[in-house]
């Protein structure tokens, strides 16, 4: 006999406000205690869920959770973006932008590296290969757009996550001992000071000011942006024929409505970018919405299913990360790129630009603080269209 779980799986209030308040709680253990900043808010949010699923606690499937991948995982997408202006990137950091764009190349030629070793023992790796390629070049909103784009089962989504989080934690360790160690300050070059004065820090990170129309001119255009998105997707789908590679390639492309999505914001806060630089709070709702899509993930996993797959993917993870590295050290060695650009490139492509943006703070770089920020979010741009890619090439492998 099957025991179903303590709360129906259409109690819809309750099973929300479980959602957001674990979200909630993430987000203040990850800022409010170091314990919880190494393993990752998204890890709490993730295994949470879990216990209350694995003991029965609330159900493993919801129309609550659908909608969670039907709604919330879009409209985060263009909140992120918002401050993905290219024009300025390209203005304000192209020696940033350089060795950023060598990273990513790094971690897709890691992923396929990874993808041949490991894709006879573990299921589904072309789709995981493709949200990682997403993740380690954008950060969470490409790995949930990936996640719900390829609809890739979501116990290996929640041991992705874990193996990702899990390796992230001591890779960004790596990142902060490097400039110390002797064969780096022999071989790369540098020229800052360590400053990392505690008012200098504090005046980074203190919080921003928000109006009320900040919040709805956010909220009214992300959603303006998903619904034109994907009913053109939609439309184009219905009304543009495959009958030539052309016509295939272009109903790929504008008919994938994540694609379009991701196109058509960077598109507008290019022409608008005045407007969206000025548009505060749009970042963080974006980031509360993924981590309400994090607890999502954990609800239908099994600890059985992570103790199995996870261990495989920490291996799968690590080779990534090592070739991300690997030709970010090679590549900016030869160009003389300084070790400060090459770190924070990779912690930007690898941790997205808020942990690339700790690093420098952390380290006293303070100077490029601004810049890998701006570089960072264009990671959220191409991840998506670098996931879909290596998907395709990796589907083509085997």
């Amino acid at each position: 006999m099957v025991i179903g779980a303590f709360i129906a799986k259409d109690d819809t209030w309750t099973l929300w406000a479980i959602i957001i308040v674990w979200a909630t709680m993430s987000l203040f253990l990850e800022q409010r205690y170091q314990w919880a900043s190494t393993i990752s808010g998204a890890i709490i949010a993730l295994v949470g869920a879990m216990l209350l699923s694995n003991f029965k606690v609330i159900p493993t499937s919801s129309p609550v959770y659908d909608t969670v991948w039907d709604y919330i995982v879009p409209l985060s997408i263009p909140l992120l973006l918002f401050s993905s202006n290219i024009m300025k990137i390209w203005r304000e950091s192209r020696r940033l932008l350089i060795i950023f764009l060598i990273a990513s190349i790094g971690t897709m030629l890691g992923t396929t590296v990874a993808f041949l070793t490991l894709h006879q023992w573990i299921p589904f790796l072309s789709k995981i290969g493709a949200m990682m390629t997403g993740s380690y070049i954008g950060g969470g909103v490409n790995f949930a757009a990936l996640s719900s784009k390829f609809e890739t089962p979501s116990d290996m989504i929640s041991s992705a996550v874990v193996a990702d989080n899990s390796v992230m934690a001591l890779y960004f360790m790596l990142l902060i001992a490097m400039p110390s160690l002797p064969w780096i300050k022999n071989y790369f070059l540098t020229d800052y000071k360590k400053d990392v004065s505690r008012e200098s820090r504090q005046s980074y990170w203190q919080p921003k000011k928000i109006q009320l129309l900040d919040i709805a001119f956010s909220v009214a255009s992300a959603i303006a942006l998903v619904a034109i998105s994907f009913k053109a997707a939609e439309l184009i789908q219905q009304w543009v024929p495959k009958s030539n590679l052309i016509l295939t390639l272009i109903v790929s492309f504008f008919g994938d409505s994540y694609l379009l999505l991701t196109t058509l914001t960077l598109i507008v806060v290019a022409i608008w970018g005045d407007f969206f630089e000025k548009l505060a709070g749009a970042t963080e709702i974006g980031t509360f919405l993924i981590y309400i899509f994090f607890v999502v993930i954990g609800t239908p996993a099994s600890f059985a299913t992570i103790i199995t797959t996870a261990p495989l993917l920490f291996i799968f993870v690590i080779i990534i990360l090592i070739f991300n590295l690997g030709l970010s050290l090679v590549v900016g060695k030869l160009f003389n790129f300084k070790i400060e650009e090459i770190l924070l490139a990779s912690n930007a492509t690898a941790g997205g630009p808020t942990t690339a943006a700790a690093l420098a703070i952390g380290k006293g770089w303070s100077g490029l603080v601004g810049p890998i920020l701006i570089i960072g979010t264009l990671g959220y741009v191409i991840g998506n269209y670098a996931g879909t890619f290596m998907y395709q090439i990796l589907t083509y492998i085997v």
